[in-house]
């Protein structure tokens, strides 16, 4: 027993007193504390709010269900867009007008943007025109507040449907309701759009630079898919177009053009259109054209036209277009015209044609010729002219449709006494009229490539080395004779190891796709195959066959 004496005991009682009266204050400190704290939380908060809806970059909405800042009502609705539109052009605060879906924008004028503005949409909001428009030649459904000039422009995400079957009393390719119109502009972006059933193009631009054009779904319009006039620094990628009437790109008297990883085709119907690319020169340079990584099937006049005529011009103005690395399959389907075909080109100078596969391809895969017959004399004015054929596989050429005979070889130079061929390190195999008419080569092959599915049109190279299927690498039993078989100057730089430090020829040559090198004794070969997982439901089989023999016989 512990013993305190009374001036021990109130020190002791004091103590605890002042203990309890600290930790009191201590609390009270602390709940102070976490109230202030939240205070200053909550006017961060409110002024982080209040600086979001005064700084740049604020959205106008424009919607049909009275919740948008602009609200439509289903008739005339470019007049709210337009006013969204012209607050955006009024506020430099405010860049971006976005459309709401679900809903139909109908619109019986055009609707116009300014410069540093972006219109967007969700994907389920429709500008729709209106049935039996009535407008003039010329009068795009979207276009530029100022026609003096315009820049800095986005158009993005949302559909446009061009209404062509209610409008039926105007003809397609004649200049009636294009989608979208620029001129004199810079920095133009159309990109993430629908557009389809209409009368004309989808963006026509002319006198412009910097344009982009991608991630576009084009469906069925009246005349080309993007038609660049007289631009500079063009590019469009990533677009899957289906022709109709006219192209699905098309430039004229451009130049610094990219056209890469797009898909384009049309469909059977006299009105499914000509070229998937028009590359078109009547003045002004073009020596800066690249055409590369594209897919093109199935078109109703040549896969990619090369098209130079009108008045003399020198060597620079027209040269050096780059066409590499391109599948064109079924191209030229046309009955009525006899310019089909892969790739037909006038005009140019040193066009190189290189690391392309083309299968199938109506009266031949590359042609030297122009259409001729019509009002305007299409017919290139100079000499000299030549197009190298380097790295390439022609396959499976057919005649064409109109005036078959003589048709169906694999290059076919129709203009020998201004035009030429140079043709090195092809492979041609299949082709129903032969392999040249007006070129010959000596370093060409006439093999079977091998692919790996042809009828899926898979044109990876088989090899026993390796190929790639789209998620793996896989083992063949048979070796292309195109692996290692490419131009010897060619680079083969990007291929992988082994790559026998030579290109192969086709569309994955110098790729990080292409096919690798190495010929193996069969008995590797084989087990490699047993093994692979495409072999996988013949194991299976094989393991359920022992299985049932082993029950029988037991």
């Amino acid at each position: 027993m512990v013993f305190f004496m009374p001036g021990e005991l109130i020190l002791k009682n004091l103590g605890i007193k002042m203990k309890g009266k600290i930790l009191r204050h201590r609390l009270q400190k602390r709940e102070k504390t976490v109230v202030y704290f939240t205070i200053l939380v909550f006017l961060i908060a409110l002024g982080t709010t209040a600086l979001s809806t005064t700084s740049p970059g604020i959205t106008v909405y424009v919607s049909a269900d009275g919740r948008g800042n602009f609200n439509c009502d289903g008739s005339n609705d470019q007049v709210e867009i337009n006013k969204a539109l012209a607050y955006v052009a009024e506020n430099p605060q405010f860049t971006t007008v976005h459309l709401k879906g679900p809903n139909t924008y109908i619109i019986s004028d055009s609707i116009l943007i300014g410069n540093d503005t972006i219109l967007e949409g969700d994907p389920t909001a429709v500008i729709k025109l209106e049935d039996k428009a009535g407008w003039p030649k010329n009068k795009p459904l979207i276009t530029q507040m100022d026609n003096s000039g315009s820049q800095n422009i986005t158009i993005k995400g949302f559909e446009i449907n061009g209404n062509h079957d209610k409008n039926k009393e105007k003809n397609r390719g004649e200049g009636y309701y294009n989608h979208i119109y620029f001129l004199n502009s810079s920095n133009i972006q159309v990109h993430s759009m629908y557009m389809h059933d209409g009368h004309g193009d989808g963006l026509k631009i002319e006198r412009s630079s910097n344009i982009q054009f991608y991630d576009n779904r084009i469906y069925k319009l009246g005349h080309d898919g993007l038609f660049a006039i007289q631009c500079q620094n063009v590019e469009a990628w990533n677009n899957t177009i289906t022709c109709r009437t006219n192209s699905g790109l098309r430039i004229l008297n451009s130049n610094h053009v990219k056209f890469h990883d797009n898909i384009i085709d049309s469909f059977s119907h006299w009105s499914a259109g000509g070229s998937g690319i028009l590359i078109e020169k009547t003045t002004g340079v073009m020596s800066d054209i690249e055409v590369y990584n594209n897919t093109i099937h199935n078109t109703y006049g040549p896969g990619i036209w090369l098209l130079g005529y009108g008045y003399s011009y020198p060597m620079e103005e027209a040269e050096n277009v780059y066409i590499h690395h391109n599948v064109f399959y079924g191209t030229g389907t046309d009955p009525n015209i006899d310019w089909v075909g892969g790739i037909v080109t006038s005009g140019f100078y040193n066009t190189l044609v290189e690391n392309n596969v083309f299968d199938g391809t109506y009266h031949a895969a590359i042609i030297h010729m122009y259409p001729t017959g019509g009002s305007t004399d299409l017919s290139p004015k100079g000499t000299g002219y030549t197009t190298i054929v380097r790295n390439n596989i022609i396959v499976n050429t057919l005649q064409r449709t109109k005036d078959p005979n003589g048709t169906g070889y694999g290059v076919i130079n129709y203009l020998p006494e201004t035009h030429s061929f140079v043709l090195e390190n092809n492979c041609f195999y299949n082709n129903s009229a032969g392999d040249y008419m007006n070129a010959s080569s000596t370093s060409d092959i006439h093999v079977d490539p091998h692919f790996a599915n042809e009828i899926n049109h898979d044109y990876h190279l088989k090899s026993t080395g390796g190929r790639w299927n789209g998620k793996t690498w896989v083992k063949d039993t048979v070796s292309s004779p195109c692996i290692d078989a490419g131009y010897p100057e060619s680079d083969y730089s990007k291929e992988p190891e082994n790559n026998g430090n030579r290109t192969n020829i086709g569309r994955y040559g110098n790729t990080e796709w292409a096919s690798i090198s190495g010929n193996r004794p069969g008995y590797v070969v084989w087990w490699n195959q047993l093994f692979s997982p495409e072999w996988k439901t013949f194991r299976l089989f094989l393991k359920m066959f022992f299985l049932f023999c082993f029950n029988v016989l037991y």
